[in-house]
């Protein structure tokens, strides 16, 4: 009998595609030889806004800036865990000015503790947080050398993960996290020694195809019970149904373009639990 599962309240950030366009190549998912349609992008995009509100979340949205149009992919602009931000250090210089813009939001927004990475790393894109630990990718965008920087500064065991398919070259396009200790992955994504340490930390994890993960089916989100995911990955969604997860299929096609999915729009802010007896 599949498990009876308990969404939790989320608070994200994300950011309108009012500029999105593929104009350079930076991953092997752009072509700026393809055509991109903004309107629909922003339409598609809407709809996942809706969505999560509909579903009790709070999202907050950063202004976009023009002349940078993967800024919607808010998850790599930063990673907030107890009400502390590590910015993102982005690896390619034409995505360099993002992380000016997210942290300029976040000290506009109240956060008092906001850090300017000093090792390359791309935010909620290679760094999710499961539970009580950061799974932490590195081998195409963030440094190994950032993981225990974001240790440091976000207060949290991090668990290093090697990337090795050019394709699956953000964490989150390869591994996502269901609950604070269930997660799924595509194991083809990653390094033999990897794969291991995730079969130790995760032996019941859900285990995608290579056919989901190239649909973008664990650049996902999860409450606890609901999981958005891509509508093309099908046997992902039946999988998780199994489980007593409800999915729930998002149309992010013309954000495919980029490289990105549902995750690689929403940024979560994880603030710092109240002090016993309810003090702030």
């Amino acid at each position: 009998m599949p498990i009876q599962r308990t969404a939790r309240r989320r608070h994200y950030l994300m950011c309108r595609p009012s500029h999105f366009t593929v104009d350079y190549r930076i991953n092997p998912w752009m072509d700026p030889a393809k055509p991109t349609d903004t309107a629909l992008a922003v339409l598609q995009w809407e709809r996942l806004y809706a969505l999560f509100q509909e579903l009790g979340h709070t999202v907050e949205l950063v202004e976009p800036v023009p002349g940078l149009p993967d800024m919607v992919y808010a998850a790599n602009g930063a990673t907030v865990l107890n009400g502390r931000v590590l910015v993102a250090n982005f690896r390619h210089a034409e995505r360099a000015a993002e992380a000016p813009a997210y942290q300029a939001w976040f000290e506009r927004n109240g956060y008092t503790e906001v850090h300017a990475a000093r090792h390359v790393n791309e935010g909620e894109g290679d760094y999710l947080v499961a539970g009580d630990r950061i799974l932490a990718g590195t081998g195409f965008r963030t440094h190994r050398a950032a993981h225990a920087e974001a240790e440091h500064v976000l207060g949290a065991p991090v668990v290093s993960l090697t990337l090795v398919d050019p394709r699956f070259y953000h964490l989150d396009t390869a591994l996502a996290v269901l609950d604070d200790d269930e997660i799924m992955y595509f194991p083809g994504a990653f390094s033999a020694e990897s794969r291991a340490t995730l079969r130790e930390l995760y032996p019941d994890a859900l285990i995608a195809t290579e056919a989901d993960a190239e649909a973008f089916g664990l650049n996902a989100v999860s409450d606890g019970r609901h999981v958005l995911l891509s509508q093309t990955a099908r046997d992902l969604a039946d999988r998780l149904a199994e489980r007593g997860f409800e999915p729930i299929g998002v149309d992010l096609s013309e954000l495919f373009k980029g490289g990105g999915s549902v995750k690689c729009c929403t940024l979560e802010l994880r603030h710092a639990a109240p002090a016993p007896g309810g003090a702030q």
